[in-house]
C-alpha cells in the first residue's frame, strides 16, 4: 500500500495503473474509519482492479460553529485498517494541497444542497461537492463508493456527476450498523456513554416507520407522527428534523405515497449531530 500526500504524485501513480488497463475505484473518507468505511473498501475491491482511499478532513464542509477542531482523527490507525483490507493507495493531502492560495471556484447543486440537512447546515454540501469534484479530477476513478446513510449527500453527488458529465459511476453502499442498530459514524466516538446508549433511538424510529409501511400504512403524516413519538421519548436527543421524501429525487411527498420514499432523521445529542435514514418501498 502506498501513502501519497500530493496531487502530482497521486496522478503519476494512477497514470501508470490506467495505462496498464486497470480500473480504479475511489473511497473518499474523512478518516477515523469504522466498519462502514471498510464495507465501502470491500465493494471497491470487488469491482475494481485498483482501490484508492482518500483521508481528508475537509474544512469547507464545516460551519463556523461546527466540530472541525474536535472531529476525530487517527491516521496511523486508519492506515493499518486500510492496509489490512488490501487498499492499493491512500491519498492523504493537507488543506493547503487541496485548496491553494487564491482559490475561488466552488461546485454546488443549487437546489438539493439547500434542503433538509442543507437548511440546518448552510454551505455544508457546497463544501462536499467542491472537494468531491476535486477528488474525482485528481484520481479519475471509474467508480466511487459512498454510504447510503448519508442519503442526501449521495443524491447530491449523483446530481453533480450527471449535471457536469463526470465519467464516474457513483455506487451507493447500504448503511452498516453497530450491534444495537445505531448507524456507523465517525461522530459516534464523540458521544458520551449516556448519549451513545440513547442514540439507538434513531434506528428504532426508522424501524418503526418501516414496520408501519410493511403493514400497509401509506400516510406521510401518520408515519412521521410515529417517528416523532419514538424520538421524543428519549430526552437526551434534541430532534432537529424528521422528513419523508421521494426516494429518487428527495422531492416533498404529501398525503399518501404510492412509490418508494426515504425517511430522514437528524437528532442532536449534546454537541453531536447524528443522522439516519431508511428507504421504504411498497
Amino acid at each position: 500500500m502506498k501513502v501519497i500526500s500530493t496531487i502530482a504524485e497521486m496522478r503519476a501513480a494512477l497514470k501508470d495503473e490506467r495505462l496498464a488497463g486497470r480500473t480504479i475505484g475511489l473511497v473518499p473518507t474523512m478518516g477515523y474509519l469504522h466498519i462502514g468505511h471498510l464495507a465501502l473498501v470491500r465493494h471497491a475491491r470487488q469491482s475494481c482492479d485498483v482501490t484508492v482511499a482518500s483521508i481528508f478532513v475537509n474544512p469547507t464542509q464545516f460551519g463556523p460553529n461546527e466540530d472541525l477542531s474536535t472531529y476525530p482523527r487517527n491516521l496511523e490507525r486508519d492506515l493499518k485498517l486500510l492496509e489490512a483490507e488490501g487498499v492499493d493507495y491512500v491519498f492523504t493531502p493537507d488543506a493547503a494541497e487541496i485548496y491553494r492560495p487564491g482559490a475561488e471556484t466552488i461546485v454546488e447543486t443549487t437546489h438539493l444542497s439547500r434542503i433538509l440537512i442543507g437548511r440546518i447546515r448552510p454551505g455544508h454540501f457546497r463544501g462536499v461537492t467542491t472537494v468531491v469534484s476535486k477528488l474525482f479530477n485528481i484520481v479519475q476513478p471509474e467508480r466511487a463508493f459512498f454510504g447510503e446513510k448519508d442519503y442526501q449527500q449521495l443524491a447530491i453527488i449523483r446530481r453533480m456527476v450527471t449535471d457536469l458529465d463526470i465519467p464516474v459511476e457513483v455506487v451507493g453502499v447500504p448503511t452498516v450498523r453497530e450491534e444495537d442498530g445505531l448507524a456507523c459514524s465517525s461522530r459516534n466516538a464523540l458521544l458520551t456513554p449516556e448519549d451513545r446508549k440513547a442514540a439507538v433511538v434513531l434506528s428504532k424510529a426508522v424501524a418503526a416507520a418501516e414496520a408501519l409501511a410493511a403493514g400497509g400504512e401509506r400516510s406521510v403524516a401518520a408515519i412521521r407522527k410515529t417517528m416523532l413519538k419514538v424520538l421524543e421519548a428519549e430526552p437526551r436527543g434534541a430532534v432537529e428534523a424528521v422528513d419523508i421524501r421521494d426516494a429518487e429525487d428527495l422531492s416533498k411527498v404529501a398525503g399518501k405515497f404510492d412509490k418508494p420514499v426515504v425517511v430522514l432523521l437528524t437528532v442532536r445529542f449534546g454537541k453531536v449531530r447524528l443522522i439516519d435514514q431508511r428507504v421504504i418501498g411498497l
